[in-house]
């Protein structure tokens, strides 16, 4: 059975606005640099170049690529970077014409930088090569990367790879989950926090999982103030804070759904402006998981104790199945991979909360999922903004559904959560290329940018 996937994989805190585009790329970018430096040939490196192949070729620039190549290669870190530095990293190597590898500074020009969109990768559409010469053109290291979706990076060649434990109750799909909760007389939080428990301890489980809740709070509470125009050329208007000013004069209760949408928005507001956001599992999907959490401290009455644990764990169990079995990744699987994956997590992270069974949680995950298939990934411009924000917010409203739906009945129904994950597997594989985070087809054509 492949490693278990954690929820502390699947929720990470790092930067704006793509995970496979920026958050993944600073991470391979930041591994070539120390693999020249362990090599011993940094000192000698007088030029990097970078190829991007495939969806991070066709719309890199407007997914951040760019700033988080230079940025990464520079020693910075999604997790510990500083926003408004990885903002500015490629105007400042094109103004300043350098850059540094780690500490080691040599020149730049964009000419180093090869956009190749209609060359896809045999492993991953999201592909990109680093190659580094000395002062004669001698090749000194040359690797490639892909970034396969929530910020995981995979290599042509081995990577360093951590010895993961192997937790007391391994799952490979939902049924098996369904069972081994049975037979353990188990909730499905209880069987996530044993395992997470088993890897992490106690102590840093905890602490970690009320680092990411305090973030993706932080991050809905900074976007229900902001206001301004997002980056690009679209020049898209921030809606959240306005949204936040007209709903504050209506009884709260009357206006829960509107408010559960103006979180989502505001989180995907500051995802596109490049700033802090948690990746859950996604970037492009990253406000989804927020808002529903939010909303259920809010207007639910749930503590946020059990949001940062139960919810989020059950919701990181589910998304676990669907990265092991399918992909997070809009460049492999269109937006179903993004923000439907995310819309079946909250919505088994929310079921779990307000009391479901475990045949509920896993009815809801399905019916959120189910009507996300075929949902594709075409953002105009290659931004993540249009219609990336609004789909969060539509899908957060479709998790709490999905949710009000299951707890009507009693778990029994006729299409599997597994086969819902199947079926957008190879939903996937179907899909033409243009609708998939190459901005080549859909609303990224037929919108006329202005």
């Amino acid at each position: 059975m492949p490693d278990y996937i954690s929820a502390l994989d699947l929720f990470t805190i790092g930067i704006g606005p793509s995970s496979s585009h920026t958050v993944g790329p600073m991470r391979a970018a930041l591994l070539f640099a120390k693999a020249l430096e362990a090599e011993g040939k940094l000192d000698a490196t007088h030029s990097v170049s970078v190829s991007l192949f495939g969806s991070l070729g066709a719309t890199g620039p407007g997914h951040g690529t760019t700033n988080a190549i230079v940025a990464g290669l520079a020693g910075q870190t999604p997790e510990d970077c500083q926003p408004e530095r990885v903002l500015e990293a490629w105007g400042q190597a094109v103004s300043s014409s350098s850059w540094n590898i780690l500490n080691h500074k040599i020149a730049f020009s964009e000419e180093l930088f090869s956009f190749q969109p209609l060359i896809r990768l045999a492993k991953h559409s999201n592909a990109m090569k680093f190659k580094a010469t000395n002062s004669i053109g001698e090749l000194l290291l040359e690797q490639t990367y892909y970034s396969v979706g929530g910020g995981f990076v995979e290599a042509d060649h081995p990577l360093e790879k951590v010895e993961r434990v192997r937790p007391p109750f391994e799952f490979s799909n939902a049924v098996e989950l369904l069972e081994i909760c049975e037979r353990e007389g188990m909730t499905i939080a209880e069987l996530a926090w044993q395992n997470e428990v088993y890897i992490h301890g106690e102590v840093e489980l905890t602490r970690r999982l009320n680092a990411i809740w305090n973030a993706m709070q932080s991050c809905i509470e900074q976007g229900l103030v902001e206001k301004g125009v997002l980056p690009g050329y679209l020049a898209v208007t921030r809606r959240a804070a306005d949204m936040a000013e007209r709903l504050a004069k209506f009884d709260t209760q009357e206006v829960s759904n509107e408010w559960l949408q103006a979180y989502a928005i505001a989180v995907n507001e500051q995802n596109a402006a490049g700033m802090r956001v948690v990746t859950a599992p996604t970037n492009g999907a990253a406000g989804i998981i927020p808002a529903v959490g939010y909303y259920a401290m809010k207007f639910k009455g749930v503590a946020s104790e059990k949001v940062a644990r139960d919810y989020l764990l059950v919701a990181g169990a589910i998304g676990s199945l669907y990265k092991r079995n399918a992909s997070i990744s809009g460049a492999e699987a269109g937006c179903q991979g993004e923000v439907g994956s995310a819309c079946s997590m909250a919505a088994a992270g929310l079921a779990s909360i307000l009391g479901a069974t475990n045949q509920q949680i896993e009815n809801a995950a399905e019916i959120a999922m189910e009507h996300n298939l075929g949902l594709t990934c075409d953002p105009v411009g290659g931004f993540v903004q249009m219609p990336c924000i609004e789909r969060n917010a539509i899908a957060s409203g479709t998790a709490v559904s999905a949710v009000r739906l299951a707890l009507l009945g009693d778990g029994s129904h006729k299409i599997s959560l597994d086969t819902v994950i199947e079926t957008m597997r190879q939903t996937g594989v179907d899909m033409s290329s243009k609708y998939k985070e190459t901005s080549l087809g859909g609303l990224a054509v037929n919108v006329v940018e202005c």
